[in-house]
């Protein structure tokens, strides 16, 4: 991005300007790959103005090697927004650190619980739960290179290394590299056997495990990620750790990102109704398919919308159904509302 993040920041009322990082991480929407990008990120922002957004998990590689502003980029509104990066050299991952920092991120996070074998041939993701001391080495690397957070996203353990001892001496290694703030799934991942989707599914949650990590490293800021889909939910593990990371649910029910800033940041605005999000967006729909974006690039992420809603069927096959036509334009969009009953 051009300019500093206090001239992006100025130009929208969308940002929480006085909200801390810290903060923002009570609650976070998963990095999800295909899934949450730039398009998604902005509605969801709609959405809630204070939860923390990741990108996809973005590998070192494609940023050295590929269009670094194409993976990068993204709009101002997204703040506070963390990078989350794949790989397990420590030079590549500072690097692409520096660039993070460079494009006004937040914070840039390790991928370190993604378990499918398209990561772990690439030597990231889950399987570096097995090398603790490789992953000190990249988090104390990216540390030195930049000013801003360093995070680590994991699950509790990998096949059968999935005892209590081995999670903690992991993340004790981990800490002494300067670490300080996990967000961790809770459950273990199956490196073979297990696809990624039976993976965030089969293994069982153990939330006790996350519990007790708290406990034991008091003053680590640690983050629960995992088969959350209330605020009543996310507002009770609140009270036993620092933070919840919710996934599958802000995507399939966007809505439920609605309540966020009340529920959980206690703020006393009210939500913004299904409509006056679809009103927000429009402009932005308008200007990106200015820019060349297919219709469909921003629609697929707000299928789910009104969900549960009068119209809600109608409104997802009108999208899906025309949004993907050649000069697809904004009046589908228009006439999709038109099904909810507005």
């Amino acid at each position: 991005m051009t300019g500093s993040r206090a001239s992006a920041i100025a130009a929208t009322s969308v940002y929480p300007q006085n909200l801390p990082l810290m903060a923002a991480r009570r609650f976070s929407v998963a990095p999800m790959m295909d899934w949450t990008d730039k398009h998604c990120r902005y509605f969801h922002r709609m959405l809630t103005k204070k939860a923390l957004l990741y990108t996809e998990m973005v590998t070192t590689g494609a940023l050295i090697n590929g269009d670094r502003r194409r993976f990068l980029r993204f709009n101002p509104e997204e703040h506070p927004i963390a990078l989350q990066l794949g790989g397990s050299n420590p030079h590549d991952l500072a690097l692409c650190a520096r660039m993070a920092e460079d494009y006004d991120y937040d914070e840039v996070n390790l991928n370190v619980g993604c378990p499918s074998n398209r990561v772990q041939n690439g030597r990231f993701g889950a399987c570096l739960m097995l090398e603790p001391n490789l992953v000190a080495d990249c988090v104390g690397a990216m540390k030195q290179a930049v000013t801003i957070p360093v995070t680590v996203k994991s699950r509790i353990g990998v096949d059968e290394r999935d005892s209590y001892e081995e999670l903690y001496h992991f993340i004790n290694t981990v800490v002494a590299a300067g670490c300080d703030t996990f967000i961790i799934h809770a459950r273990k991942a199956w490196l073979s056997g297990l696809s990624p989707k039976q993976n965030r599914e089969v293994p069982p949650l153990q939330y006790e495990t996350i519990y007790r990590l708290k406990s034991d490293f008091p003053d680590l800021e640690i983050i629960i990620n995992g088969g959350i889909n209330t605020l009543t939910q996310a507002e009770n593990l609140l009270q036993q750790v620092d933070g919840v990371m919710v996934g599958r649910e802000a995507y399939h029910n966007p809505y439920f990102l609605a309540d966020v800033d009340r529920c959980i940041f206690k703020s006393s605005e009210l939500p913004r109704s299904r409509h006056e999000i679809v009103e927000l967006l429009i402009p932005y729909i308008q200007s990106q398919l200015k820019e060349g974006v297919r219709l469909h690039s921003i629609t697929r992420h707000i299928l789910g919308l009104f969900h549960g809603e009068t119209g809600a069927r109608l409104w997802r096959r009108h999208l899906s159904e025309n949004a993907t036509k050649p000069g697809a334009g904004i009046s589908i969009v228009r006439d999709a509302l038109a099904f909810t009953g507005l």
